[in-house]
């Protein structure tokens, strides 16, 4: 039998380069277009789009506790990334009744057919992006500063000096990275423990309905 070869990692300059798409596309895929179909959806009254959009907002919550680890160049946050990115596939097909719902509205109505595609177009971008982020995976135990791990960290630093003028100057206080990833742990446990609740709890009684979740 062949033995296991390890992973190998595109060209630096290139990985680079497809994690600033991925910070991009995200910044529309999973920040922007969902922002405007809840609001849409809440316009229009399309109870079965809210509840999955709100799952959606739930579930993508996990996307910036991996921002805010990251920002203080926490290995953490790279496994948190992964994880976030594949929890949001999950969420958005998951649930037997509100694939039901869907799939009952008129297809050639604009809003159920824009979350369709968002829908289908989110996937896609999320499982490129979760394949991007299993090459990060080695970054949990090594040397932060090699430029596949840096790629990484370029976007939450950016951010975070953004957020700290920001707070600075509503607040008067200093936004550090230290704070960034307290909040950003605090927020992976209260995550956690609603995870497992559901998980545990929920699951098993509900079954794949998304009432209660």
């Amino acid at each position: 039998m062949a033995a296991c070869r390890p992973l190998r990692v595109p060209d630096p300059q290139l990985y680079h380069t497809l994690v600033w798409l991925d910070y991009r596309l995200a910044a529309l895929f999973t920040l922007g277009l969902p922002l405007v179909l809840v609001l849409w959806a809440a316009l229009r009254r399309e109870r079965a789009l809210q509840r999955l959009l709100a799952i959606y907002w739930k579930v993508a919550s996990l996307l910036l506790i991996a921002v805010l680890l990251l920002t203080d160049n926490r290995p953490l946050g790279y496994l948190v990334a992964l994880l976030a990115q594949l929890l949001v596939v999950v969420c958005l097909w998951f649930w037997v009744d509100l694939n039901e719902e869907l799939a009952d509205l008129p297809p050639w109505r604009p809003l159920p057919f824009v979350v369709r595609a968002w829908r289908w177009g989110v996937s896609v971008f999320a499982g490129l992006g979760a394949g991007l982020s299993a090459f990060a995976l080695r970054c949990l135990h090594g040397d932060l500063s090699r430029p596949f791990c840096h790629a990484w960290l370029e976007a939450p630093d950016d951010l975070h000096g953004g957020a700290a003028r920001v707070f600075g100057f509503l607040f008067g206080g200093t936004w550090s990275g230290a704070i960034a990833a307290f909040v950003g742990y605090v927020a992976l446990v209260g995550y956690g423990v609603g995870l497992l609740q559901w998980a545990l709890v929920r699951l098993p009684r509900q079954g794949r309905v998304a009432g209660g979740f």
